[in-house]
């Protein structure tokens, strides 16, 4: 079960890391690497949108097979669905992004 206090604090901490970053692109990218599984988080109508911007195949393997795995993860706040998708295309490995 998400815990959505846990993913705003990650986002805020993500969001501290980068304002601080000289190079903000590169610490945004330096972030996603460093996680097995990066969520965007978002407002939405519901509340709280989410978009899986690394690690969907983990989450997948996770719910079907019922395991508690353990995997690090973060989240990053974007203004909206929008944002979250284009985050994922631009931090796809660049095979991924050939093949689309």
């Amino acid at each position: 079960m998400l815990d959505f206090n846990e993913l705003r604090e990650l986002a805020a901490d993500v969001r501290v890391f980068v304002d601080i970053a000289e190079d903000k692109a590169e610490a945004l990218r330096a972030v996603i690497a460093a996680y097995d599984v990066v969520l965007a988080i978002f407002p939405s109508g519901e509340g709280m949108g989410l978009h899986v911007v690394k690690g969907g195949e983990i989450l997948d393997r996770i719910a079907s097979s019922r395991t508690h795995a353990i995997y690090s993860h973060t989240a990053i706040a974007v203004p909206d669905l929008e944002h979250a998708e284009v985050l994922k295309h631009l931090t796809a490995a660049v095979d991924q992004r050939i093949a689309a």
